[in-house]
């Protein structure tokens, strides 16, 4: 087993750089966890301990030059799981943490000299968070945990407007309140919708004497 030549070695660190904040780049546009800086450090980080393990094993004459990259798949399992469970309550960042997996694979890739797997891998993994997510948004395929908040006078006549429209959507709420603003009633609740179902919700409530509000439910992200 020959040792890998230096200028190799910093060659395969920098494409596994370059891929990962390629990708990176993705998810800070979508203003998600795990932007460049994250996912370049994880390409980074997974090519550079596969090196590690063919050149230490390489050294110290040890047959199994693939221990240290075996665990990357053990330790990149930490980072995912802390992307999904850091909100409470909720499980999201499920997007995010296979993206911090599969870019780990196309770190230990780029480590191991796959200069075209890795970067095969980096084009499927771009186009399924630009182009399917892009698909999935057009045709309405995801839906969106939204907070809909409605300020009115006339808060029972909004209420029953809202359950018959949600019925007719088929969409359930959740978490259904009634407060008092001043002289105004605040009527507010969560519902997990598609693009369609939120624009068919603003638009039939959306009236003179009607404050209409929706926001993203905090918390969830892909």
């Amino acid at each position: 087993m020959t040792m890998i030549p230096v200028r190799e070695i910093l060659l395969r660190l920098a494409v596994a750089a370059a891929l990962g904040a390629a990708i990176g780049v993705e998810r800070d546009i979508r203003r998600r966890p795990a932007g460049m800086r994250t996912s370049l450090f994880v390409c980074l980080g997974a090519a550079l301990f596969t090196i590690l393990s063919n050149e230490i094993a390489r050294q110290f004459g040890d047959t199994g030059s693939t221990r240290i990259a075996s665990n990357i798949v053990q330790g990149i399992g930490f980072l995912g799981a802390g992307a999904i469970l850091r909100e409470s309550g909720s499980v999201v960042g499920l997007t995010t943490a296979a993206t911090i997996f599969v870019e780990a694979a196309i770190g230990m890739a780029a480590g191991g000299g796959l200069f075209k797997v890795a970067a095969f891998a980096t084009l499927l993994v771009l186009f399924g968070l630009v182009v399917l997510g892009w698909f999935a948004q057009r045709f309405n395929l995801k839906c969106r945990m939204r907070v809909f908040r409605f300020t009115t006078s006339h808060a029972e006549n909004v209420m029953m407007e809202i359950q018959r429209l949600l019925s007719e959507l088929k969409v359930k709420m959740q978490h259904f309140s009634v407060s008092m603003v001043g002289e105004k009633s605040v009527v507010e609740f969560d519902a997990d919708v598609s693009y369609s179902q939120e624009e068919a919700i603003l638009n039939r409530l959306n009236r003179p004497g009607v404050v209409s509000e929706v926001v993203p439910l905090e918390g969830h992200h892909e």
